[in-house]
């Protein structure tokens, strides 16, 4: 049987189990410190910590659970690890350079269920979640990376938006950021954090009552429920209007800026018109909101897809931004390499197939 990654207990949680297992509070402070200050990968070099204490750690706890089985480098300095789980599973995680600092996009489930027509993350089904340890893992391993290279940078942006819906691995999401945000140890700020839903709509109600000061990001892609279910089959069960209501939910109790994602693609979603319905659809709260509009990077299985057109692409932010609302194109990172979601892992997955 496999031991859990230490990784997935928050700070509250490993002192409340060392104190359960006979050790003094304090000494939770010194592990951690050990872990996400100077980034130790065994135990054993916890060395002001007693032996008692670092057994009892190592015959329940493990520090790496992952391998790293591909990796890839863009030009511009992208990143895409393909790591291997204990149970041999692959997931994707994705360190991107900026001129505000080095993000990370992590994975949380294996495979994805929600089964977005464009979406490489979704050629396979959901195996199951990660638990909240192999999601802070990602983040340790990009760290340790750049610990190698030596340059003193630091992890400073997150973005879950890897492969899987987020909100359908909940608890171990809240426990992920949780343990990234304690400021005894990475200390990543809230405002630098961003979660996207497909729009678990019950979910985005249950998160905003949380109080996790971080950003949400939903995965809109259509202006009304025709498009939307024909490219997203989550809009069967959950349509626009009551997700529209659970981000005005979210809108009203926060303080934060939502982010509405749109991918575009070619003569499908990335009209004039479906512009125009956009900003309608937004009208009521797009003070509070800016779209981000995503050039989609083709994936051989969806064959039916294409990337849009420049003159579409700017067509399509020009007309957002006449009807006032906030619009940014994202800048695309790693085009060189597996650019989509999913596309690395798919790809190794048939290579071991053959």
């Amino acid at each position: 049987m496999n031991k859990k990654s230490i990784y997935g207990l928050t700070f509250n949680q490993l002192m409340e189990w060392l104190i359960e297992h006979g050790q003094k509070k304090s000494r939770a402070s010194r592990v951690w410190e050990w872990l996400y200050r100077k980034r130790v990968t065994d135990f054993s070099s916890m060395i002001d910590v007693n032996q008692e204490c670092l057994k009892l750690l190592a015959d329940n706890f493990v520090i790496q659970t992952l391998n790293q089985h591909v990796k890839q480098e863009s030009e511009d300095g992208t990143i895409k690890f393909l790591f291997k789980l204990q149970d041999g599973n692959l997931i994707e995680t994705v360190m991107m350079r900026h001129k505000y600092g080095i993000s990370v996009c992590v994975t949380t489930q294996v495979g994805c269920n929600i089964g977005c027509s464009f979406c490489a993350s979704g050629l396979l089904a959901k195996t199951r979640d990660l638990s909240s340890g192999e999601i802070v893992e990602q983040i340790m391993n990009v760290q340790l990376h750049l610990d190698k290279m030596g340059q003193g940078d630091m992890v400073s942006h997150v973005v879950v938006m890897g492969i899987g819906e987020p909100f359908d691995n909940f608890d171990n999401l809240l426990d992920f950021l949780t343990v990234i945000m304690e400021h005894k140890g990475l200390a990543i700020a809230g405002r630098r954090i961003t979660v996207s839903t497909s729009g678990l709509a019950h979910k985005i109600y249950e998160f905003t009552d949380t109080q996790i000061p971080v950003n949400l990001a939903i995965s809109l892609h259509a202006p009304n429920d025709e498009l939307r279910t024909r490219i997203m089959k989550i809009n069967r069960v959950i349509p626009i209007e009551k997700l529209m209501e659970s981000l005005r939910y979210y809108l009203a109790k926060t303080n934060r800026r939502l982010t509405i994602e749109y991918i575009l693609l070619k003569d499908v979603n990335d009209h004039k018109e479906h512009a125009e319905q956009l900003a309608e659809l937004l009208n009521d709260i797009k003070d509070r909101l800016y779209v981000n509009v995503i050039p989609y990077n083709p994936v051989d299985e969806h064959s039916q897809y294409q990337r849009s057109e420049m003159e579409s692409v700017l067509s399509f932010y020009d007309t957002l931004k006449k009807k006032g609302v906030n619009c940014k194109i994202r800048q695309e990172h790693g085009t060189d390499i597996d650019a989509a979601c999913g596309q690395l892992r798919s790809k190794q997955m048939k290579k071991s197939e053959v």
